[in-house]
């Protein structure tokens, strides 16, 4: 898988706004609102957890209860089964019936990726996912679907209801271990029943459609990736000799796992020494980070007024212990001092 020219792979896809322009922050896309009553079923997927290159997408897709049998013969399944151009033929089957299907996609950049787990303290790739599928679970409803029945039983009798009859209004793929996951959902949205299992694209088809949505999006991204690095909207067209100068990056990316051939060789032939890497990349992964400690420049961080920086805020001794020369100069006391 390579990157082509100006994001035209991308067009055409309803959850890429302008493929022209790079993919920095992440973002949230719904498709039109669905017109159908209600109740809903919705499932959670997601598409890009494991590679080192290119955003991390969850989709949900959700249609009417009454609607399940008509879904199940539209060929919605694992993604990861289907050819790129069948997916693409079932996302646009996701926006053929715009009053009973709906999806969601949230894109998190390979930059926000990095950033969250490489902060103090680290947001780690599951704390990541949970907050995107919360906030994809949150704005369906808050556009009006219907994921809970109306009778206003008791929590624990309208459960006990949904076991009986077997429905189970919101799927979503298992993240870690699904019975903490499920109930951690079920804390968050008490009136709606879950469904956290292992390979849950394969099992229910709400969740197939999800997972089209995911990777879909993902996919589009990633074969029409425009690099933040060359884009300047103020400065027009490069010229012919800037162009001819300024750093290129290997075009085959291969799959963007690392344990790939084509992403091992683009990794390897990509690394500006003293620059790194473009944001295409996820800093925090390992790979990444054994790459630049071995064969980038070493950064040595120095501050010439550290030394006494660091001897203003240190504690004094004998009566003035605890007190640093900062807090002595501005005469600051302790409130035990009072």
């Amino acid at each position: 898988m390579g990157f082509a020219s100006k994001g035209v792979e991308s067009a055409g896809i309803p959850s890429i706004a302008d493929p022209s322009l790079p993919l920095i922050d992440s973002y949230t896309y719904h498709s039109p609102t669905p017109s159908a009553p209600g109740p809903y079923i919705l499932g959670v997927d997601e598409a890009g957890r494991g590679p080192v290159l290119g955003p991390l997408v969850y989709g949900v897709a959700y249609c009417p209860v009454a609607y399940k049998e008509s879904l199940e013969e539209l060929g919605f399944a694992d993604s990861k089964t289907l050819t790129a151009q069948i997916r693409s033929s079932l996302l646009e089957t996701l926006g053929s019936d715009p009053a009973n299907l709906g999806w969601s996609v949230r894109v998190l950049s390979p930059r926000a990726i990095s950033a969250g787990m490489l902060r103090r303290p680290p947001f780690n790739l599951n704390q990541q996912s949970q907050e995107a599928t919360v906030l994809l679970i949150r704005e369906v409803l808050a556009r009006g679907i219907q994921l809970s029945e109306v009778s206003p039983l008791p929590t624990a009798s309208r459960r006990a209801a949904y076991q009986q009859n077997g429905e189970r209004k919101v799927y979503v793929d298992a993240l870690g271990k699904t019975g903490p996951y499920e109930q951690y959902l079920s804390s968050l949205f008490p009136d709606i029943s879950f469904t956290v299992t292992a390979k849950a694209d394969q099992k229910f088809k709400i969740v197939g459609a999800a997972s089209v949505a995911a990777k879909v999006t993902r996919d589009a991204w990633i074969e029409g990736w425009v690099y933040e690095e060359h884009h300047n909207p103020d400065a027009g067209e490069p010229s012919a000799k800037a162009a001819s100068t300024r750093v290129r990056w290997a075009e085959e990316t291969g799959s963007g796992y690392p344990s790939d051939p084509k992403t091992q060789a683009w990794i390897k032939n990509s690394l500006d020494p003293t620059f790194g890497y473009p944001s295409l990349v996820r800093f925090s992964w390992a790979t990444i980070k054994v790459v630049l400690e071995k064969d980038a420049h070493p950064v040595e961080w120095t501050d010439d007024g550290q030394a006494s920086l660091v001897k203003a805020f240190e504690s004094a001794t004998g009566r003035e212990k605890d007190r640093c020369m900062v807090a002595k100069d501005l005469n600051l006391k302790s409130v035990g001092m009072l």
